[in-house]
């Protein structure tokens, strides 16, 4: 993770169960923005039987991840995720268990988390989105980036 981002609960505010107000970003930074992840294979079908909600919550974080390594970072990087439950109600409490498992709990992201009828995915029961923080990247001399 980048040196100068800074994680903060305010005691002006209740603390928040598994998750940070507020990340501070300073200095030249790469921001990696990722598109919201969902519980899909190589063959583009989601996991699990249909309404496994912890297996396409799993798989979709094992997305996340992947899509993080494409522009070198790791979940460790996250400074903020925006998580997408079908029937929240009965799926928060599996949500937070896979949370749990992949996030540093000593300095959890900002995170915003909501309840939705429905995803665009017909079947889909999470996505998960996120934005990275990661010090300036050092291009070698000649090469070219990557769009």
């Amino acid at each position: 993770m980048a040196a100068n981002i800074r994680f903060s609960n305010p005691n002006t505010l209740a603390k928040p169960p598994g998750y940070i107000y507020v990340v501070e970003a300073t200095g030249p930074n790469r921001l990696i923005f990722i598109a919201g992840q969902l519980g899909l294979d190589l063959e583009n079908k989601l996991v699990g039987e249909p309404g496994d909600f912890r297996a396409q919550a799993n798989k979709a974080v094992e997305n996340l991840k992947l899509a993080l390594a494409d522009a070198g970072a790791t979940i460790k990087d996250v400074v903020k995720i925006n998580n997408y439950l079908v029937d929240i109600e009965r799926n928060m409490a599996a949500f937070r268990e896979v949370r749990d498992t992949f996030l540093n709990r000593k300095a959890p992201p900002a995170s915003t988390t909501i309840g939705v009828p429905a995803l665009a995915r017909p079947g889909g029961l999470f996505e998960i989105e996120a934005v990275a923080v990661l010090g300036k990247r050092k291009d070698k001399p000649g090469k070219k980036k990557r769009r």
